[in-house]
């Protein structure tokens, strides 16, 4: 039986080309988006999303860890977008419910801005995903040649949580090594989950960082936890009063804010360090600041 004409045309236009309605289960896929022109694609977002600032005027319909099924359902997507095996049963939930998801699960530098491409290509934006790929890139490159100047490689402790002390997820570690710095826990980089970078404080005093960075997500990072801990009262860190905090919405999300502003603020403490020098003057109870 043939299709008649108006009838093929109807059943190939019943869904635009690419998406147009776009929910983000995490800010990095909202914050590319927005970097690509495709902000108005967004419809939903984390309640945890900060960049850019304009997103947060969008609908809020998750956590990181839950979602309302039902808040997102009546936003009509056509793609919801998501990070890590942490959020597989809320992808599982949605697909239930005939929502197309895509779950990336980036850990690397390289597989950051392989997602990067890929959220673009699955809105219709590749070349100008690719483009914005090649821009971080290139930021990265810059701040691996600055590296190449300072006159040694500090070792430094990145710390993702305090109790109990996780080591940084792989892109830190990475910016880390980058920016001219040696992870002094840099095996547990391969860690595919936190369970596997957890470290004893005694273990990571045995080490010796000269400089600690402390990311602790969606808290602010105290100096005196830190300076607590058993036997870190004789770290060099502690003793030059090398401690540092970069704010987790710029380093411990993996897109573009991690690439810019967090591997620059990463450079700028690493620096410091290998120079014998303090950023900041920070107020008590603070943490000395790159930012």
């Amino acid at each position: 039986m043939d299709v008649a004409p108006g009838c093929a045309q109807a059943l190939l236009s019943s869904a635009p080309p690419w998406p147009t309605r776009v929910v983000c289960l995490t800010e990095e896929t909202t914050e590319t988006l927005y970097l690509l022109g495709a902000g108005e694609k967004v419809v939903g977002v984390s309640g945890f999303t900060v960049r850019p600032p304009e997103a947060r005027r969008k609908p809020r319909v998750s956590s990181f860890l839950d979602a309302d099924f039902e808040k997102i359902l009546a936003l009509r997507p056509h793609l919801v977008l998501g990070f890590s095996d942490l959020q597989a049963d809320l992808g599982r939930e949605l697909c239930k419910r005939g929502v197309p998801v895509f779950l990336f699960n980036q850990r690397s530098l390289a597989e950051i801005l392989q997602a990067i491409r890929l959220i673009g290509a699955l809105v219709g934006l590749a070349e100008a995903a690719d483009r914005l790929a090649r821009q971080l890139q290139g930021n990265l490159e810059r701040l691996a040649d600055q590296a190449t100047r300072l006159p040694r490689r500090p070792r430094m402790f990145f710390e993702e949580w305090h109790e109990p002390l996780i080591s940084g997820i792989r892109w830190c570690s990475e910016l880390l090594e980058l920016v001219g710095g040696e992870d002094v826990c840099v095996e547990s980089r391969a860690s595919q989950g936190a369970q596997g970078r957890i470290f004893a404080p005694e273990e990571v005093a045995r080490r010796d960082p000269e400089g600690v960075v402390a990311s602790w997500c969606g808290r602010k990072a105290k100096p005196e936890k830190i300076r607590a801990r058993p036997g870190w009262d004789r770290v060099r860190a502690v003793l030059d009063d090398q401690l540092y905090e970069v704010k987790s919405p710029l380093i411990l999300q993996p897109g573009p804010a991690a690439l810019t502003e967090g591997a620059e603020q990463l450079a700028r403490i690493v620096a410091a360090v290998a120079r014998g020098q303090r950023l900041g003057n920070p107020k008590p109870g603070d943490l000395r600041s790159a930012g």
